[in-house]
Parts: structure tokens; sequence; C-alpha cells
């Protein structure tokens, strides 16, 4: 019986050694990669578990409710005024994020902007940006503007939306791939993942350390004009944990009209495209759902009342690419903002 005992207590001992070794063993870290929203997504994350399919499931998720390019999402329905469509959490935060940037920014933000870049020809609509085209008249943006107003929109407690106007579009592709990358990053985290990166058209949720044991590296892109394809030159590498991260400029989208060369952030107050010599904005914030909206925002303001928004805001910070007379790029972090690597 002693014989039997021991040999079963040595069992014991020897499985739990092997379990307390696989638990404190290194993690390895696997890549999620693809293709939504016309962009490209990848996530980085130490796991045991192989999380792949429920990174997909919770974009389909986010695609189900807040994108305006799915006629079926919970948003198309509500733009087409249809009286049975209710938020369900994701779109309540997403509209309740909207609400708030859009007060910091003094109403820079707006996700009802969409019918002005529709005006414009940035919409969906407009498969090309580098062709000429004719610029709307102002008798067509002051039609369109009527439509336009975040601020008078609401979202009521029990989950209808009361819109500013029967033709008001919510649109909210400068928030959603964010938030995108914040719900991705809860689900990684209640599968017990540490260590991750969280990225979705440039949109990026960091945790953790890297594959290297150290802070995730993040490269800044070089604001490079290009319509038909991406560049990725750096300006900068900054260090980065528990931060989400937004850029956003014109570089990219933009085209040429009968009054010049305009780029796709319109202005919902104007309801022309904006002008200035900032070329990208990098926001950094706890969450990537307001460090997206408020990158947004601050292209859409002149640089210094951009700023002075996000010094009010001490839980984010910024860096504001422009050029110099000789076309040369000036960096301009906010206070707060990670040392700058070149």
């Amino acid at each position: 019986m002693k014989t039997k005992l021991s040999i079963l207590t040595l069992a014991v001992i020897t499985l739990f050694s092997w379990a307390f070794v696989g638990c404190n063993s290194p993690k390895p870290y696997r890549t999620c990669e693809g293709i939504i929203w016309s962009t490209t997504y990848h996530v980085t994350y130490a796991s045991n578990a192989l999380l792949d399919d429920s990174i997909r499931t919770v974009m389909q998720q986010v695609d189900h409710s807040v994108s305006a390019f799915n006629p079926r999402s919970i948003i198309s329905a509500i733009n087409r005024n249809d009286t049975s469509a209710v938020a369900d959490t994701i779109l309540r935060r997403v509209f309740e994020e909207s609400i708030r940037i859009n007060r910091f920014s003094h109403g820079a933000f707006d996700p009802t902007v969409g019918p002005l870049v529709d005006l414009w020809g940035f919409g969906p609509s407009n498969a090309t940006h580098s062709d000429s085209i004719q610029a709307p008249s102002k008798a067509a943006i002051d039609s369109v503007l009527m439509l336009v107003g975040m601020a008078d929109c609401e979202l009521l407690s029990d989950g209808h939306v009361r819109k500013k106007h029967p033709g008001t579009q919510f649109n909210f592709s400068a928030i959603a791939k964010g938030y995108a990358c914040d719900l991705v990053a809860a689900m990684l985290e209640r599968n017990g993942v540490e260590n991750y990166m969280v990225e979705i058209g440039g949109e990026i949720n960091v945790k953790g350390e890297s594959q290297m044991g150290q802070q995730w590296r993040v490269m800044i892109d070089a604001p490079i004009p290009s319509t038909d394809s991406i560049i990725h030159t750096g300006t900068a590498i900054i260090r980065l944990t528990d931060d989400g991260v937004a850029t956003s400029g014109n570089y990219r989208n933009f085209h040429k009209t009968d009054v010049g060369t305009v780029g796709h952030t319109i202005s919902p107050v104007t309801g022309h495209p904006v002008t200035t010599r900032v070329l990208s904005v990098t926001i950094l914030a706890p969450d990537c759902i307001t460090a997206d909206a408020l990158a947004t925002a601050c292209m859409v303001m002149p640089m210094d009342s951009a700023r002075a928004m996000l010094n009010d805001i001490p839980e984010a910070a910024g860096l504001f690419v422009t050029t110099d007379s000789d076309g040369l790029w000036e960096l301009h972090p906010t206070r707060g903002f990670p040392l700058l690597e070149r």
C-alpha cells in the first residue's frame, strides 16, 4: 500500500511540476492578418491558444453594427430611417464617444459630415480621387450643410437615434477602426493575453511587450503624397505600451478641382475642404477609439486650436507634422508625447 501511495504521490507531483513549468514558460507570439473595410489589419499576440477566429468575429460584429458601407448594418438601417433599428452596445459606445469628442473639438469632429464628403467627390461612389472634378456650388454646399450636425442628434434611452433631419447620415469611419482595435484588445485580454499589438488600417492598440521583450516600437509614417499606393517611410519611431495610437492626414486621399487640389478632410462648419499646413497628426490616448476621433478632429482644426484642445485632455498627446517654406517636414510634439527616435 505504501508503495502504491508513493507512486501515486510521485505522479501527482510530476504532473503538477509540468503544469507549473507550462504556465511559466514563454507564450508563443502569433500573427493574424487580413483585409477588412478596404484596409489591412495585423494582430500580434502572445498566447498558447490560437485566437484568430475570435479576432475576426469581433471585427465582423463591429461591421454589423457601425459600418455605413454594410447595407445590413444597424447604422445603415438608421440612415434609412428604419424605425425598428435600435443601437447595440457597440453603436452606443461609438455614438457617445462621438458626441464627447464633438463637444471637445467644438464641432470639428462630426460623423454626420458624410454628405459633404460625397459632395466633394470623396464618397464611396467615387472610385478615383486623382481626376479633376468641378467643385460644388455654394448653393449645393449650403443645402447639404443643413443635414450636418452631430450636436443636434441624440441617442435615446431605448436605443433609438433622433437625427437632426431625416436626411442626416452617420458615417463612423473616423472612429470605428479605433474602437475595433479596442474591442479586439479586450477580447485578447479576456483570454489571458498580456502582450499584443492590434493594428487596423493604421490605428493601433498595444499592451505589454513585443517579441523582443521591450516596449512596442511604432513607426510614424512620413506624409508622402500618393493616391495609387501606400508608401511606408517613417519620420520617427516611438516606444509604447498600454496606449491607443491613431494617425490622420490628407496626403493619401486628395484630388484636383477647378479651385485647386483639395484633401478629403471636409469642415463640418464651412462645408469646404480644410486648408492647413498640417500634413498629418498622430494621437496617443488610453484607448484607440479616443485617439482615432481626436486625430480626425485635429486635422479639421487650426493647429493652435488643436494643440490647445489636447492640452485640455490630460490623458492625450499628439504629434503634428507640417512643412516649412522649403518643403521640409517639421515635427511638433505636444506635452506628454513620447521621445522620438529617428
